[in-house]
């Protein structure tokens, strides 16, 4: 049997904190897990802890924990907030700076891969959810929470309800994924979620569906690390190879920014070809490789 403790008053005023400004659930668990964990390194409540914690914890993070990026600028948002916000300490935010994002590029399956990914999984739940990450382009958090009634056959989009930054967006029905949809809904007789969880009044959590990519890529004999952000990726950029401009694909994938669906210009293949090499412009010989 699970005990359920009560909630520190600290930790209650955090968590109101972050519901007035409507974080979303994901976030407000992360920032109230991250800073739990900075309060159990020192093995004191948070409030007590200053600018010298906060200096030590974070190289603790990089080269003890081996954090990633993405953890560790979580730990720096949740504390800033923590201390500017539910504190009233502005001051302390200069101690918690962010560091500086790696510039990387997205990793892309060929569409042989999705096709082969597709088709690996044995369950056809498996495979309506990869479809579904393919065909829609959306998030892992906004794939969890869709609803059957969320799909129009009549004008062929889906309804993304509150996705990243609380924002609806439609995102398209592919005409071949229709029908997967209904075959999927018909069999399993689903009620409300379209991908519910072990308990089908629950939604499937992030970590089942990134089980379940993970699996498919096993399956598949994918050598790449397949995850559901994978799928987002090779949607944008199969979408800017096909010709689709960089304005729609933002609106697509609901980025807040122009910036951020520019990076796929890096991966598209177009992009890359349609630009010479200024080494083909000096008509060198054939047999340049030749060895005097």
């Amino acid at each position: 049997m699970k005990i359920i403790r009560p909630m520190s008053p600290l930790r209650r005023r955090m968590l109101e904190d972050m519901q007035i400004r409507n974080y979303s659930p994901h976030t407000v668990d992360a920032y109230l897990r991250s800073v739990a964990q900075f309060a159990k390194h020192f093995g004191t409540s948070p409030d007590r802890l200053g600018a010298e914690h906060i200096r030590t914890y974070q190289p603790f993070l990089i080269t003890d924990q081996k954090a990633s990026w993405g953890t560790f600028i979580q730990a720096v948002c949740a504390l800033r907030f923590f201390y500017e916000t539910t504190l009233h300490r502005p001051w302390m935010v200069e101690y918690i700076p962010y560091p500086k994002k790696p510039k990387t590029l997205p990793v892309i399956l060929s569409r042989d891969e999705v096709k082969a990914l597709l088709l690996a999984p044995r369950h056809l739940k498996h495979r309506v959810i990869l479809a579904t990450l393919y065909a829609t382009g959306v998030r892992v958090s906004e794939l969890c929470q869709l609803q059957g009634t969320d799909s129009d056959s009549q004008r062929m989009v889906i309804q993304v309800r509150q996705g990243k930054g609380q924002r609806d967006r439609l995102v398209m029905l592919s005409p071949d994924l229709l029908p997967l949809l209904r075959r999927y809904w018909k069999l399993y007789q689903l009620q409300s979620w379209l991908f519910p969880g072990h308990r089908v009044t629950e939604p499937i959590t992030r970590d089942g569906v990134a089980h379940i990519c993970t699996q498919a890529g096993h399956a598949a004999k994918i050598t790449k690390a397949v995850y559901p952000h994978l799928l987002r990726h090779s949607f944008a950029t199969h979408l800017l190879e096909a010709g689709v401009d960089l304005r729609r694909i933002q609106l697509l994938l609901g980025h807040a920014s122009l910036r951020s669906t520019s990076l796929y210009l890096h991966v598209a293949h177009p992009a890359l070809h349609a630009t010479e090499s200024p080494l083909d412009a000096l008509a060198l010989p054939a047999d340049l490789g030749k060895l005097p």
